[in-house]
């Protein structure tokens, strides 16, 4: 039997690109003949395919990277500082819980998201994406200054007390957002389609959804004419009180939106006592955001107050959106009748447009010569918020891959909910917003196979959360067995009661103490495997299998306590159960995914781990690991004794 060929990380994550491209239509399948299989045939890349590839390259999300010096930092600390136990109540407090997010006004006032160029009809490619190219590098440097205006911390004054020794504290890492202009076209395309604007936010923390760069962003003239509703979900995990508090917070704040909230999953019977979960929304969801949709549908059937008060103006106005729609169909739409993708011009050009007409693509879509068919909606939002389970959970079926995976979505999708209603799922972007990274990563906005300051990150959930509660952990420094007493007595040795005090909490104890009740080690030097641990807890936190949630600003201490016992934080427990089966298994719990998410999911930390090239010789000079080796739900990725792994070729 001839040899396998050897299969790089680079070859396969083109493979897996190539079958996204299958899948979404872009290319066509070459079945393989049994004749291709006997010996290693060549396979012939059509430019087509080739450069397919090249485009989906291009979506991939581009964040900055954490200095050496940085993760050096925060490991030895997080084993040196000590845990606030009991946690205090205010930390429960979205604002009060993260003092980074107070900045000043004058800071978040300028940050916004990067806004399309004008653009005319006559003008080429090149030259709209040259004019896209030089706006979005302006933009990119005068984020990254206010970013690092931020970042720099405060240096106390130690004048008055000289003798006093500053106590260390944990730095914060720099905050994270979205550097690739492909995607953020993904985003202009959207918005520019579409009539209603719903905003999607994770009702855990919304406000982290919600940063004041896309509140700029949706504010602006050129999106004037636009409707927004916001969607609070996963309030099966929040919780009804939290998902409510939230509700009338956005209402006090943004009288002029709607809010509803949506839970998009039903847990369902599977085999071998495992856990799944499909698709679903409840009816009572269904009515209220089928008549929010309703309501601004209404809204936008109205002409303008200043078109009102002119007679002339009134009678030759037309609304800029389809006046009929069935929405009793769009209720009861639902199966494998609906969600059927299409394609088509993005921004169709107005009949009466001339090639010396300067316009936008938001003036371009709304003329009042347009032919205006159906309702456009989009969906927008950061990653990990439920964009495409919203959309799965609406037609009640698989249409659209979700993934626990971070930014899942690359390209955005269009597809009909009914012939008169067009929902567009945009791909989730991390918008600019002065939060600590950590912060980030709680939430689930970045990916955690690419987080490498996993203990910076458990540090600041273990000063939310009572971790060593949730999972019923044991101290490490309680675990040796104490020293005997070797002193020698000339009479009866004296009975005394040596209670052992247990030590304080740090987020290395934590670490340690999970990967040793997990029974996860080093390859080579049988230490306590921490940075799977912490890729472990992070994915458990983000994912929701930990239920979180955060109150709204302003929040009195007494509702706080009123539903859970003191020292709790943000954590929700399930039930009367106050730990976590941390026996359950890394599988027990299976969304409902397209089988390539776990794929690529794979090739991504494959290549996170390749290109660090960290070592774990690492753990035997004292230090640990400072690169995110965590697997996880893939148990397929441990590495063996020589730390190599053999991938065989899909083809």
């Amino acid at each position: 039997m001839p040899r396998k060929v050897a299969f790089s990380h680079r070859q396969k994550r083109e493979q897996l690109l190539r079958k996204r491209a299958i899948k979404r239509g872009d290319i066509e399948d070459t079945p393989t003949t049994h004749s291709d299989r006997r010996r290693n045939p060549r396979v012939q890349h059509s430019l087509a395919d080739s450069a397919v590839v090249e485009s989906a390259r291009k979506l991939q999300s581009a964040f900055v990277k954490l200095p050496k010096e940085f993760l050096q930092q925060t490991t030895l600390l997080s084993a040196s500082l000590p845990l606030p136990r009991p946690i205090p109540s205010q930390a429960a407090v979205w604002l009060d819980a993260t003092p980074a997010v107070a900045v000043r006004d004058d800071d978040t006032s300028q940050l916004t998201c990067p806004r399309r160029p004008k653009w005319r009809y006559n003008m080429s490619k090149k030259e709209v994406e040259n004019n896209e190219e030089g706006l979005f590098k302006k933009w990119i440097d005068q984020t990254d200054a206010l970013v690092d205006a931020w970042a720099e911390p405060d240096v106390p004054s130690t004048a008055d007390s000289p003798d006093q020794i500053e106590a260390e504290s944990m730095p914060r890492a720099p905050t994270t957002f979205e550097r690739n202009l492909e995607v953020w076209r993904q985003l202009w395309r959207v918005v520019e389609i579409s009539q209603i604007v719903l905003i999607l936010l994770d009702s855990r923390c919304p406000l982290l959804h919600y940063p004041p760069s896309l509140a700029a962003y949706l504010a602006s003239p050129q999106l004037s004419r636009k409707r927004t509703i916001l969607v609070l979900t996963k309030v099966d995990i929040s919780g009804p009180a939290r998902a409510d508090a939230w509700a009338r917070y956005f209402q006090h704040r943004y009288p002029s939106f709607r809010i509803v909230q949506v839970e998009t999953y039903a847990e369902k019977v599977v085999s071998s006592g495992r856990r799944a979960y499909e698709p679903y929304l409840p009816s009572t969801f269904r009515q209220k955001f089928v008549d929010a949709l309703r309501d601004t549908h209404a809204e936008l059937l109205q002409a303008p107050e200043h078109i009102r008060d002119d007679p002339e103006k009134l009678a030759a106005w037309k609304p800029s959106v389809k006046r009929d729609v069935d929405w009793d169909s769009v209720l009861n739409a639902r199966g494998g009748k609906v969600g059927l993708a299409v394609g088509g011009a993005a921004a169709p050009r107005a009949k009466g447009s001339g090639e010396h007409e300067e316009a936008s693509a938001e003036h371009a879509v709304h003329e009042e010569d347009v032919d205006l068919d159906f309702l456009t909606v989009g969906l927008i939002g950061q990653p990990n918020v439920g964009k495409s389970s919203l959309l799965n959970a609406l037609f009640g079926v698989q249409k659209v891959t979700a993934s626990k995976t971070p930014g899942k979505t690359k390209h955005f999708q269009t597809l009909f909910w009914t012939s008169d209603v067009r929902l567009v799922d945009c791909p989730g972007l991390v918008m600019p917003n002065l939060v600590p990274m950590e912060t980030q990563v709680l939430t689930g906005i970045l990916p955690i196979s690419r987080v490498s300051a996993v203990s910076l990150c458990v540090y600041n959930a273990a000063q939310l959360l009572p971790l060593e509660r949730i999972f019923a952990l044991e101290h490490p420094g309680l675990q040796s067995a104490p020293e005997a007493d070797k002193r020698t007595w000339r009479g009866p040795r004296p009975q005394t009661e040596r209670g052992r005090s247990a030590p304080p909490w740090t987020a290395m104890d934590v670490l340690i103490a999970f990967a040793v009740k997990k029974g996860w080690k080093t390859a080579r030097a049988g230490r306590p495997d921490i940075n799977r641990a912490g890729n472990y807890i992070l994915r458990m936190l983000a994912e929701g299998k930990i239920r979180w949630a955060f109150w709204p600003p302003d929040t009195p201490l007494e509702t706080v306590e009123a539903q859970h016992e003191p020292g709790l934080g943000i954590w929700i427990p399930q039930g009367n159960e106050a730990d976590f089966d941390i026996s359950e298994g890394e599988h027990d719990v299976q969304p409902e995914v397209d089988a390539t998410d776990s794929e690529e999911d794979e090739v991504e930390e494959i290549s996170d781990e390749s290109e660090d090239g960290e070592d774990e010789s690492d753990v035997d000079n004292g230090t640990h690991p400072l690169v995110s080796a965590g697997t996880s739900r893939f148990a397929a990725l441990q590495l063996g004794a020589d730390g190599d792994e053999d991938e065989d070729n899909d083809n």
